[in-house]
């Protein structure tokens, strides 16, 4: 099953279409594990420096909003960069997950109002 960006963008937060990759999808378990990768832009902020693309951090998971019934997770994996002068690694700052939860940010404000969280 091909899963459609265009479908994704209403059901997903927006940071992550515009700033990652699709890679893959699967269902297991009547869950939906969807996983990202960062796209290898440059982060806008280092402009000033040259970036070398340097691999991904550890994949992170996160649970978000369930949809018809399934329990979704998405799968991101953060790039880092290295500074080709200094050999320093950078990363984007990216708050995709609240703060003392493994759920999007979006997810665990929805879940607070419910009084799930």
């Amino acid at each position: 099953m091909e899963l459609s960006i265009d479908l994704l963008k209403l059901i997903l937060p927006e940071l992550l279409i515009t700033h990652f990759d699709l890679a893959s999808h699967k269902t297991e378990d009547g869950t939906l594990h969807l996983y990202f990768e960062e796209k290898k832009d440059t982060p806008k902020e280092e402009k000033h420096r040259i970036l070398i693309a340097h691999g991904f951090h550890k994949e992170i998971v996160v649970q978000d909003f369930p949809l018809r019934g399934r329990s979704v997770f998405l799968h991101i994996r953060r790039r880092r960069w290295l500074d080709k002068a200094t050999g320093q690694a950078v990363q984007r700052d990216w708050d995709l997950v609240a703060q003392g939860t493994r759920m999007t940010v979006e997810f665990a404000a929805f879940s607070k109002v419910l009084g799930r969280y």
